[in-house]
């Protein structure tokens, strides 16, 4: 009679507990109609078909949303997606908002986008701001993440934002990390994109068991492999720095740097200003005025992230494994992750191919990249560099990669051969160097600089 009594209240327990945390979870969707939404932008149909949320593409009609009539700031959000085949996107927006006025008076949503793509680009759970910034974490950063969504099925999508961190999931696996304060609240909304005159109308796109958490959210750690894309200006946070990340680059001083061929940091061509550290114009005399500057470190494998603005016709690059051995008339010698205004600098036409421009093997890989992610002087980019230990390495420019390579491989040494380096034994070959923002002459700032080592 114990055993049957403790099994009892056991059982009891157990179903206090399941249902406390079943009580965490708000629907978003009765199963029946669309109480609690509404239809903004586009003219794509919306219903309801087996407790499931149907929009069927429209021909000639732009983007349809279909959002809460509630905000939310903090939240978890979790429910599940179909997509009609391969050919069909869409999105989830969440703290998003509405301006009646925009598209010429037809009205514009924008904000944050959970990008569902069933195309071999295979970007579903990256991050989109729709109608402002465009891709913010495109999934090139996280490539893991891309064999987790599954054609012809349903998904199941997680979000949880909290404070400036938003990460997201897809089919359980960690898919976006993203750090950044534009949007503390906003609605949730389900997309279907907008489709031409001759694209072929009547897909659905079906959602079901959507539900939310608002109390008590915590963020989930992520993997320590999985990269952290930040528009905050200079600092990291406590995630990142238990994954291993560090600041090259603090915002107010020069510590960690020097110049290449000093003791110390530059006295003059460089200063440090509002959040960014910046190589000043000498009308285009490389190193003539402060010279470049290394990091006082010296790093193996790494991941290497900055953020870059150049001055209309710039040039400068950000290298590594440099050595300061060779000797050099003007910069040091190293792998350089060329940083150049393409459309206005005359280098992007010197080389082989392309191999000078903008996120390129500087002389020696041409960066394959799209112009919609390329932004123009003035503007804020981000540039990544990694190398793994097995000396893979890869260029990203703002979160898309555009240069992958092994150092010391044959195909490598050819390249090398053919170039500017070949002069100099065993070029960018070093088990170790330092990192090195170049003094090309002309005015380049430098922000967000963070590394971390890998293993």
């Amino acid at each position: 009679m114990k055993k049957v009594y403790r099994l009892l209240i056991c059982t009891m327990l157990a179903s206090v507990a399941l249902n406390a945390q079943n009580a965490e979870w708000t629907s978003l969707f009765n199963g029946k109609d669309l109480k609690g939404w509404k239809q903004l932008g586009g003219e794509a149909k919306y219903d309801v078909y087996k407790k499931e949320i149907t929009g069927t593409t429209v021909s000639g009609t732009p983007n349809s949303f279909l959002v809460t009539e509630k905000e939310y700031g903090d939240f978890i959000l979790e429910l599940e997606v179909k997509l009609p085949d391969s050919a069909t996107n869409s999105g989830i927006q969440f703290r998003s908002h509405y301006d009646a006025a925009g598209n010429n008076g037809k009205g514009k949503v924008f904000g944050y986008q959970y990008e569902l793509d069933g195309s071999s680009r295979a970007w579903t759970g990256g991050i989109y701001d729709e109608g402002r910034r465009g891709w913010l974490y495109p999934l090139d950063l996280n490539s893991a993440a891309k064999k987790a969504y599954k054609q012809g099925a349903f998904n199941k999508v997680r979000i949880e934002a909290t404070g400036n961190t938003i990460k997201t999931w897809i089919n359980n696996v960690p898919a976006s990390f993203l750090i950044d304060d534009a949007d503390a609240s906003g609605f949730i909304a389900l997309q279907v994109h907008g489709i031409g005159k001759t694209t072929e109308a009547g897909k659905k796109i079906q959602w079901r068991n959507i539900r939310i958490q608002t109390d008590n959210i915590q963020s989930t750690p992520f993997p320590a492999d999985v990269f952290a894309a930040g528009t905050t200006n200079n600092t990291l946070l406590e995630e990142e720095k238990k994954n291993g990340w560090k600041l090259l680059f603090d915002g107010q001083t020069s510590g960690g740097w020097r110049g290449a061929k000093l003791q110390d940091f530059p006295e003059k061509g460089w200063k440090i200003e509002k959040g960014a550290i910046t190589v000043l114009s000498s009308k285009g005399q490389e190193a003539a005025n402060g010279g470049d500057i290394v990091t006082t470190d010296l790093y193996s494998a790494f991941d290497l992230s900055f953020d870059f603005k150049l001055s209309t016709g710039g040039n400068s690059g950000v290298k590594y494994f440099v050595t300061l051995s060779e000797a050099t008339s003007g910069s040091a010698i190293g792998l350089e992750y060329q940083v150049l205004d393409d459309k206005n600098h005359p280098d992007a036409k010197q080389g082989i191919n392309g191999n000078r421009t903008l996120a390129s093997l500087y002389d020696l890989i041409t960066a394959r990249k799209n112009e919609r992610f390329v932004h123009p002087p003035g503007e804020w980019n981000t540039g990544r560099i990694v190398v793994y230990p097995n000396n893979h390495v890869e260029h990203y420019l703002n979160g898309v990669k555009v240069v992958a390579y092994e150092r010391g491989s044959q195909a490598y040494r050819n390249l090398v051969a053919k170039s500017k380096y070949q002069k100099w034994p065993n070029f960018g070959e070093a088990k170790e160097g330092r990192i090195l923002l170049q003094d090309h002459g002309d005015e380049v700032s430098y922000r967000n600089i963070k590394i971390r080592a890998l293993k």
